[in-house]
């Protein structure tokens, strides 16, 4: 058996990607919404197992209450959130919800049912529970209950599949269940449990239409988004195949539970978060931002808890570089914007040491060529500004040299410095002017 939580968790991701193929990003994305809280969408055509998956997942999360639903514009607000006991509203009457949560009225009534079954006396017990009921009438009676049992207000995982075919009654309903994690009925707002809510759907509403703009929002609330698609590998298709003909499938081997879950969530929120990598995620944001993919802050500056949840799931002691991978399912909205998120996350994440000695190197041959250009008309003062490009330059790769971890990275910012230092020296000789180290033209600023 698994010996500490992160195995556990590791093991049930296992088990899920043995019944699906080519799931392994969809089922990652699963594991880090519980870990973090967030919610997640699914984006594919019909019968790409995107339903097989979530529900294989959730499955193995023991103890925790489950709501499932598939929304079509006929489904009410009912029919997810639960709808008012009228019983609740006659005057001294009893809602049978608050029966069934009073302790004492349970007790009786199971003792009640016991003696009735073994054919005993129940002495007074009938006059006991009355008297509970109307001391519980007094204090409940005629306050307006919702009977949620099985709905979402009970539900601590949620799958709401087609969930753009929602109708207008209910997305208001739902946009503050989704961001807020609460409902109101009749004035009274109450706590939804909830940890995640997964969603499917085989389209993206077109939000340039005034009918699908409302919808808008909705999608915005569900912060993962994965893309499925057929399985392209014929042996992993045939090994599918195989397995539902032999009933292999829907077998499980590894769960955890509710309670466990919420240990490995505590976990997860301790992880540390370097300042490197905050400023790293920074820079991816100003990055996808110049190629006008649309970042909000509010996305951008709740991006950690997701390179948490992967940093954990893969062994780390704190957040890397390469946790930041994981945003490649955070960061876009439109679905065509996702090849050049994941491009940029590979390019800045994989070797981000070696992506801003790049730049810095790029930024001084750059300053280089426009000394070169107008050395011939002004020399010395196409000099001067070189040398302040130079000296900021500089200040950049010693901030690098003092973060490199390992010695491939202290050899990249010491080929950088080299670099500089040619590119100054050759610019020294091209005006006649004595060349000086930059450590020593820094230190004279």
């Amino acid at each position: 058996m698994p010996s500490n939580l992160r195995d556990r968790m590791l093991a049930v991701i296992a088990d899920v990607n043995a019944q699906v193929a080519e799931r392994e990003e969809l089922v990652e994305m699963i594991a880090i919404a519980l870990l973090t809280g967030k919610n997640l969408f699914i984006l594919g055509a019909p019968g790409q197992a995107k339903s097989y998956a979530i529900n294989a997942f959730r499955s193995r999360i023991t103890g925790a209450r489950q709501f499932e639903r598939l929304l079509s514009k006929q489904t009410d607000e009912e029919q997810l959130f639960g709808r008012i006991d009228l019983s609740s509203l006659i005057p001294g009457s009893v809602p049978r919800d608050v029966l069934e949560k009073n302790p004492q009225y349970q007790d009786m009534y199971g003792r009640l049912e016991a003696r009735l079954a073994s054919g005993g006396d129940v002495g007074d017990l009938p006059e006991q529970m009355e008297r509970q009921r109307k001391a519980l009438g007094e204090l409940y009676g005629g306050d307006p209950q919702v009977n949620t049992a099985g709905k979402i207000p009970e539900a601590d995982i949620c799958f709401l599949d087609e969930i753009f075919k929602c109708n207008d009654g209910v997305l208001n309903s739902l946009l503050t269940a989704l961001n807020e994690r609460k409902y109101t009925n009749e004035g009274r707002t109450y706590p939804i449990p909830t940890i995640s809510f997964f969603a499917a759907s085989n389209e993206v509403p077109n939000f340039s239409d005034p009918q699908e703009k409302i919808l808008e929002a909705l999608y915005d609330r569900l912060e993962l988004k994965v893309v499925t698609a057929n399985i392209e590998n014929r042996d992993k298709r045939l090994a599918v195949l195989r397995d539902k003909q032999a009933g292999r499938t829907g077998q499980i081997a590894a769960s955890v539970t509710l309670d466990e879950l919420k240990q490995m969530q505590e976990e997860v929120a301790n992880l540390p978060v370097p300042e490197a990598i905050n400023e790293l995620a920074d820079d991816i944001l100003c990055q996808l931002r110049r190629n006008e993919i649309t970042v909000s802050d509010r996305k951008y500056l709740n991006y950690y808890p997701i390179a948490q949840a992967r940093a954990w799931l893969s062994g780390h002691t704190q957040v890397e570089p390469r946790d930041l991978l994981a945003l490649k399912n955070y960061l876009w909205q439109k679905p065509g914007e996702r090849a050049v998120v994941e491009s940029e996350l590979n390019r800045m994440c994989i070797n981000p040491m070696q992506d801003k000695v790049n730049n810095i190197r790029g930024m001084a041959v750059e300053a280089k060529e426009e000394f070169d250009a107008a050395k011939e008309q002004v020399g010395s003062k196409a000099l001067i500004k070189l040398r302040g490009e130079l000296i900021r330059l500089y200040s950049d790769q010693q901030k690098l040299a003092g973060e490199a971890q390992s010695d491939s990275e202290r050899q990249m910012t010491d080929g950088l410095l080299t670099d500089l230092e040619s590119i100054s020296r050759q610019a020294h000789e091209a005006v006649g002017f004595t060349y000086t180290p930059l450590e020593q033209l820094a230190a004279l600023q």
